[in-house]
């Protein structure tokens, strides 16, 4: 199977070229290090220092692995990261991040999941681990790390029941794959489960690293500096919608009736529909700014565009109600965790199959509410903008929700300690 696997991306290769470079008419990142895609690395990222590799696929994981990234460098005083991206964003997302770690910390793009593409950067980084955060399974990687004698673990590890289906489709693949990853620290028993009946051999229970990022003050400032932007009207954020959502999330919005609605607040989850969303809200009447655009007078517009990367905790902190993106349609949802840490009611959709149980654990604390649909959720959440104490009461237990879940840091730095001498 994995040789039929590395046949079909030798024969995919130039056309996922090909898209990368008409991806880059609209992200020009995606132009850029083209030869890291295809395993060939500046000599001065070479070092004689022990190197631990970080693999955070986008934005979601490399902020995801900022608590164990700086765990790693603290546990490891004489080791640097080499931490690999597959997008801009994400790349972009590390350097925000992580640039205060100097030359402790390299970035690239990880290759395709070529044998000898990925075997050039093993032997060009000589790391002493592998670390893949979340969801993040390639074949020939996996392959080439235990060939290479490179341990490999799959931390904040979540396997939804659909993946699951969908990767037994690929039969042996999968199968070899997890029986050849070293260790997995699983988000949640029933992740774990999930993941030993692919085979993996060593599989623990740590929760998610997420409840561990801190949230900058930079961010807490800029949310403040929104906010004065917002001014009086209650604000109501769509925070990481898909592509279908926002239509019925404005039309919902229309319905409402112009006494009652609050100040919306709309951040796409992908930067390239940043235009079409703008043009969705224009279509139906009603004013919007950009982000990118506001200046120090206030915000007059029924709708903010939040056009902006690595913003989010500032767009929750300036709200004072939070839906979570990707959850009205059946595309399984995104993160709730940063909402609740910043203390923001939650609204999800009935589609949080990728985030099943910290969605389910957190609507049975109180910490979030599920709702059936656009109209439901703006109903909730006028409810909510118009019940201070409501709001208040929900806001305190989505707080205490996030603080009592931290710990998943320690716990998978303690799983990896074997490997870390």
């Amino acid at each position: 199977m994995r040789v039929l696997y590395t046949l079909l991306w030798w024969v995919a290769l130039p056309l996922v070229l090909l898209r990368l470079w008409w991806r880059g008419r609209k992200e020009p990142g995606y132009r850029q290090y083209w030869g890291e895609r295809l395993g060939r690395y500046d000599a001065a990222t070479r070092s004689a220092r022990r190197t631990v590799w970080v693999h955070a696929v986008s934005v979601g994981e490399t902020r995801a692995a900022e608590p164990l990234v700086d765990a790693l460098l603290a546990a490891l005083p004489d080791a640097r990261i080499i931490l690999t991206h597959m997008t801009p964003t994400g790349r972009a997302t590390g350097r925000s991040l992580f640039g205060r770690h100097g030359e402790r910390l390299v970035q690239a793009y990880l290759p395709y999941d070529l044998p000898h593409l990925v075997r050039r950067f093993v032997r060009h980084f000589e790391p002493t681990l592998c670390i893949l955060m979340e969801t993040e399974v390639w074949p020939n990687l996996i392959a080439v790390c235990r060939d290479e004698h490179v341990p490999l673990a799959l931390v904040n590890a979540r396997l939804s029941e659909r993946s699951l289906r969908r990767g037994r489709r690929f039969g042996g693949l999968m199968t070899a794959a997890a029986e050849a990853i070293t260790l997995v620290a699983a988000q949640t028993e029933d992740d774990a489960q999930r993941i030993r009946s692919l085979g993996a051999p060593q599989v623990g229970v740590t929760g998610s690293i997420k409840f561990d990022v801190m949230v900058p003050q930079a961010a807490l400032d800029t949310g403040a500096w929104l906010r004065a932007r917002f001014g009086a009207r209650k604000v109501l954020l769509c925070a990481s919608t898909r592509e279908g959502e926002e239509a019925l999330i404005l039309d919902a919005f229309q319905r409402a009736g112009l006494a009652q609605r609050p100040l919306l607040v709309v951040v796409p989850r992908h930067p390239q529909r940043f235009d079409e969303v703008e043009a969705l809200i224009r279509e139906r009447g009603l004013k919007v700014a950009r982000r990118s655009a506001l200046g120090d007078g206030p915000v007059t517009a029924d709708a903010v565009l939040g056009d902006s990367m690595g913003e989010m905790f500032a767009y929750y902190a300036a709200c004072d109600c939070a839906f979570i993106g990707g959850s009205l349609q059946p595309l399984g949802g995104q993160n709730l965790i940063e909402a609740c840490a910043l203390g923001k009611p939650v609204l999800i959709g009935a589609h949080t199959f990728n985030f099943a149980q910290v969605s389910d654990d957190a609507v049975a604390d109180g910490a979030a509410l599920r709702v059936a649909g656009a109209d439901d959720l703006l109903r909730q959440a006028l409810h909510l903008l118009s019940d201070d104490a409501a709001r208040e009461q929900m806001g305190a237990r989505a707080l205490a929700f996030a603080n009592r879940h931290r710990g998943a840091t320690a716990r998978t730095l303690d799983l990896l300690r074997p490997y870390l001498k």
